[in-house]
């Protein structure tokens, strides 16, 4: 399994000339994401759709960045702490306009829980290529 989720890894790092927009096709709709870690506040998390939206794309930057240098494997405590540095403290504003209290540790969680989402969701994916817009997480 974690072979697949490399390939996918490095074909997206390959695809790195081609901008964050071609990579962003493989990542989960923010919507789900919402459903998934806020279920209560899904429905108006406008706010927080946009922080989880944030890690989500920081993460497939940081992961194409990682695997278009060909270091992808073994690099998950430097990538997280790249997308923490990254994304911190607008995760923390964007929330706290939720009323939700958050700090480094907070967002970390997430960022480990976006991670951990698409993970499933890319190992899920078909095993000819990119995942359907329609896969379920």
């Amino acid at each position: 399994m974690a072979n697949k989720f490399e390939s996918l890894l490095e074909t997206i790092g390959k695809g790195f000339i081609k901008g964050l927009n071609w990579a962003v096709t493989y990542a989960i709709p923010v919507e789900k994401l919402i459903a998934l870690i806020f279920p209560a506040a899904a429905p108006a998390a406008v706010a927080t759709g946009t922080a989880l939206s944030l890690i989500q794309t920081t993460v497939m930057e940081v992961e194409q960045k990682y695997a278009a240098a060909g270091i992808q494997s073994g690099t998950g405590a430097q990538k997280a702490a790249e997308v923490l540095t990254l994304t911190g403290p607008a995760v923390i504003a964007l929330l706290a306009k939720e009323g939700i209290t958050a700090d480094s540790t907070y967002v970390q969680s997430l960022i480990d829980a976006v991670v951990g989402i698409l993970n499933v969701w890319v190992l899920s994916a078909p095993a000819t290529g990119a995942p359907t817009t329609g896969a379920a997480v």
